[in-house]
């Protein structure tokens, strides 16, 4: 269940504020549009009560740095199988939803803007329209969850559906109210979901590879990552937090966006935040922003838990150069840093990478 919040104040005689509600859930909706932050850092709002031609109109419309969609819907008072039920139903909608329809959504909710320069400005980005609505997210928002609301989305996120509900609390405190969240799931978890399904797509099993989509720009270095022996990720949770489903042993085929398949390794360690982590140089173990490294890493953040780069240690069996990269069309390509696909255009793109990478295998006896 959601995390239950209590607030005190502070000083010699501590006091709880009291639990209160907020007049309505539109006032909700109304302050998740005038400050999206309330909602989630992570995505940019596209669309409000955009008619789905099905009779309905769905709450709110996100999208994420990797292009997905996320669709919110607000309880409303209404019972948990009415709202479950209708944000399935909008999700069948959102699936089908190409380029053009997600821009003139966007026009319709912000007059004469553009998407794809918006995106940019947002996330830092560029806006990947083959990448566009490959996944998506279903969040159900309310200012208090009941315990059968809980279990079916529980349920449903269990069998894989990027499902999750976020909770609000309202406190009173004199005559101003303060206002907490809480996720019913880890968001992890529901990313994960999302970035492994195919949308618009027949799934299937997950193969046990693993996919990661290394940036190398001046933040990070491939040079660094082959030298060292790592990927990384950071500059905001959506970026580093898939880092943290990786465990030693998994293997890991590494994609430099925009150029194509650098290497393949085996993983040796956890996710650790940049002032923790350590490389060798020179044979001796050194941190790795004093390092002799290229990239910066988000130096900047470095005692930011939620915007600091982390790293996972990787015993490479094979690695190019970003020049003489993998790249072949209808190769599986994903904004995420890591993730673990079920489409069969990434059992395809993984036979193919075989064939270029004839090292990927090497290590098989000595981790098992």
């Amino acid at each position: 269940m959601p995390i239950k919040t209590q607030i005190w104040t502070v000083g010699s005689q501590p006091s709880q504020l009291k639990e209160c509600t907020l007049s309505s859930e539109q006032l909700l909706e109304d302050m998740i549009v005038s400050a999206p932050r309330v909602l989630s850092e992570e995505w940019m709002l596209i669309g409000r009560q955009e008619s789905t031609g099905m009779g309905g109109r769905i709450d709110l419309l996100a999208i994420a740095p990797d292009a997905s969609l996320v669709l919110i819907e607000l309880k409303r008072d209404r019972t948990p199988r009415e709202v479950v039920a209708q944000a399935l139903d909008y999700a069948s909608w959102v699936e089908q939803l190409g380029a053009e329809d997600i821009a003139a959504i966007y026009k319709r909710f912000k007059k004469d803007a553009d998407l794809a320069a918006d995106f940019y400005q947002y996330f830092g980005l560029s806006l990947d329209e083959d990448a566009l609505n490959q996944s998506h997210q279903i969040i159900i928002v309310a200012s208090g969850l009941d315990a059968s609301t809980e279990r079916i989305v529980a349920y449903l996120s269990e069998r894989d559906i990027p499902i999750n509900a976020l909770c609000f609390q309202v406190f009173q405190h004199g005559t101003q109210q303060l206002i907490s969240r809480s996720w019913l799931i880890d968001p992890a978890k529901t990313q994960v979901n999302a970035s492994s399904g195919n949308a618009g797509g027949q799934a299937e099993p997950w193969n046990g590879e693993y996919y990661c989509s290394f940036g190398h720009d001046a933040t990070r270095s491939w040079q660094d990552a082959m030298k060292f022996g790592f990927i990384s990720g950071g500059g905001g949770i959506w970026y580093s937090r898939s880092l943290k489903m990786l465990t030693p042993g998994d293997r890991v085929w590494v994609k430099v966006p925009q150029q194509g398949y650098v290497g393949v390794g085996r993983v040796t360690g956890l996710a650790t935040a940049a002032a923790d982590f350590t490389v060798k140089q020179d044979g001796v173990d050194v941190p790795v922003l004093t390092a002799d490294i290229l990239g910066t890493y988000h130096v900047e953040h470095v005692n930011d838990p939620e915007l600091c780069e982390y790293f996972v240690a990787i015993e490479w069996l094979q690695t190019i150069a970003v020049d003489q990269a993998i790249r072949e069309v209808g190769m599986f390509g994903n904004q995420n840093t890591v993730c673990r696909p079920t489409t069969p255009k990434w059992r395809w793109t993984i036979e193919r990478l075989k064939e270029h990478f004839k090292n990927y295998d090497n290590d098989k006896d000595s981790f098992h």
